[in-house]
């Protein structure tokens, strides 16, 4: 889950070609703290498995775009966002309706999010 994540891997992605990678240690403790962590470090998407609602809330106020509920090998993955494939059902976890999070509303048991 991001939410405990210790590490993330920070990738610059420029015409479609991976520039440059690092890791990055996550040691900023609170939800807020881990969301304003991420949009400093220059964060523009975040590609995740787990992430619960409020930190997925906080980073996308923080004006990170979060791509939820995805799996898959990193580098796998990480072709598949270069490639714009990542949509693709092959990198999507199993669970909530099959779905990503725009169809959360559904997915809450009726719940507004």
């Amino acid at each position: 889950m991001f939410d405990v994540a210790a590490q993330l891997v920070v990738v610059d992605v420029e015409d479609g070609q991976v520039r440059e990678r690092r890791m990055v240690a996550m040691t900023a403790d609170g939800l807020q703290a881990r969301a304003e962590h991420v949009a400093e470090l220059g964060v523009n998407v975040l590609i995740c498995g787990a992430i619960s609602w409020p930190l997925e809330l906080a980073l996308s106020n923080a004006g990170v775009e979060v791509v939820p509920q995805t799996c898959g090998e990193v580098e796998d993955v990480l072709a598949a966002f270069v490639a714009g494939r990542l949509g693709h059902d092959a990198f999507l976890m199993p669970g909530c309706c099959g779905r990503r999070r725009r169809f959360r509303k559904q997915c809450r048991r009726g719940r507004s999010p």
